[in-house]
C-alpha cells in the first residue's frame, strides 16, 4: 500500500523530523544583522557636516598649540638662545644650560670654539648636529651654527624672601616689580639687588617679564645668589608682606615724599617699580604705604625703570651703613 512501504529509507523514523524552519533555516546566527541607526550627519564620513566638523577640530588644534607656544619663555619651558655672540655671553654669565648644539663644522669659529670651552669647563653637554636640525630647532630664526639650551628658571616663593631676610640678620629688602616687561630690567635689578643687600625680588606671573636668558645674562651671574619669586597677585602678596611688618613704598614720579626725606635705615622695606611706561598699576598704587619719588638735578622727567630702582637700593644701603 502506497505510502505503508517499510524498505529502508521509505519512512521517516520517528522523532527525526525536523520541525517548521522560518527565514534564515533556523539558524539565528547566521541570519542577516541590521547596522542599527543612521550614524549623525558629522560622524558620516565624506558629508559635508563631517568635513565641517574635521575643519573646526583641526583649526582648534592649531589654537592650542599657538597658545602653548605664546606660553614659551615666561620661565615654564626650556628656552633656546642663538647665534654666537648672544652664546658666548650667556656662557661667560654663568647662564645654566643643559646642552651646547654646534653645528657640524662650525667649531673653527673663535667664538664657537670659546663656547665649546666653556660649556666643557662646568659640564655642559656638547651636541654636534647637521645645520638643518638646527634650523629646526630655532625655527627659520638666524642661529650662525650655534645655540644654547636654558631650563626653565625655578622661582621662589614670596615667603622664602622673608626667611632669607631672617636668616641675614638684617631688616627685609625686596624689590618688586608691577607690570615690567624688559627682561633686561629685571636682570639689572636683580644685579642691584645683589650689590645693595637685597634679599630678593618679586615678578607677577602675567604680563611681567620672566627670568629668560636674557634676564640671567644682564644680571651678570647674580641671579644664581639672588632669589627671584614669582606670585599669582602682585597686590595679594604686597598685603600679605605689610601684614609681616613690611612698609611697602612704591616709585612715582609725583610721589607723597621726597627720597630725600624718607626713612629707610631700620624697618622691613619692599620698594615697588612700576612698569616702563604707565608707572604703578592702580591697585598696586593704592596698597603701597607710600609713594616716593626721587628727586631730579637735570632736566630729565624720569629714569628707567632698572635705573630707579638702582637708586633707591643704592640710598638704603647707604642709609643702614650709616645707622651702624
Amino acid at each position: 500500500m502506497a505510502g505503508n512501504s517499510r524498505r529502508r529509507g521509505a519512512m521517516r523514523k520517528e522523532g527525526t523530523k525536523k520541525g517548521p524552519v522560518v527565514g534564515s533555516g533556523g539558524q539565528r546566527r547566521r541570519g542577516l544583522k541590521g547596522k542599527g541607526p543612521t550614524p549623525a550627519a558629522e560622524e558620516r564620513k565624506g558629508h559635508p557636516a563631517a568635513r565641517r566638523a574635521a575643519g573646526k577640530q583641526a583649526r582648534d588644534e592649531r589654537a592650542r598649540h599657538a597658545n602653548t607656544r605664546r606660553r614659551t619663555g615666561d620661565g615654564d619651558a626650556p628656552e633656546t638662545v642663538l647665534g654666537r655672540n648672544p652664546v658666548l655671553e650667556c656662557l661667560r654669565a654663568g647662564v645654566p644650560a643643559t646642552a651646547l648644539y654646534v653645528s657640524i663644522g662650525s667649531a673653527s669659529d673663535e667664538r664657537i670654539a670659546e663656547a665649546i670651552h666653556l660649556a666643557a669647563d662646568v659640564g655642559i653637554s656638547i651636541l654636534e648636529v647637521p645645520r638643518n636640525d638646527l634650523d629646526k630647532m630655532s625655527g627659520g630664526a638666524l642661529h650662525q651654527g650655534v645655540g644654547l639650551q636654558v631650563p626653565p628658571y625655578a622661582y621662589a616663593h614670596p615667603d622664602e624672601l622673608l626667611e632669607a631676610a631672617a636668616d641675614s640678620g638684617t631688616p627685609p629688602l625686596i624689590v618688586a616689580l608691577d607690570g615690567v616687561t624688559d627682561p633686561r630690567n629685571l636682570g639689572a635689578v636683580v644685579r642691584s639687588v645683589g650689590a645693595f643687600g637685597g634679599h630678593g625680588v618679586v615678578v607677577p606671573q602675567r604680563r611681567a617679564a620672566g627670568m629668560t636668558a636674557v634676564a640671567w645674562r644682564t644680571s651678570a651671574g647674580t641671579a644664581a645668589r639672588v632669589p627671584v619669586a614669582r606670585c599669582t597677585n602682585l597686590t595679594r602678596t604686597l598685603r600679605e608682606y605689610a601684614t609681616a611688618g613690611l612698609m611697602i613704598a612704591g616709585l612715582d614720579a609725583d610721589g607723597d615724599v621726597s627720597l630725600d626725606d624718607f626713612d629707610l635705615a631700620e624697618s622691613g622695606l619692599v620698594i615697588v617699580t612700576g612698569s616702563e611706561g604707565k608707572g604703578l598699576s592702580r591697585l598696586v598704587k593704592e596698597t603701597c604705604d607710600v609713594t616716593v619719588s626721587i628727586p631730579m638735578a637735570g632736566p630729565v622727567e624720569s629714569l628707567n625703570a632698572a635705573v630707579a630702582t638702582g637708586v633707591v637700593l643704592s640710598e638704603v644701603a647707604r642709609r643702614r651703613r650709616l645707622a651702624h
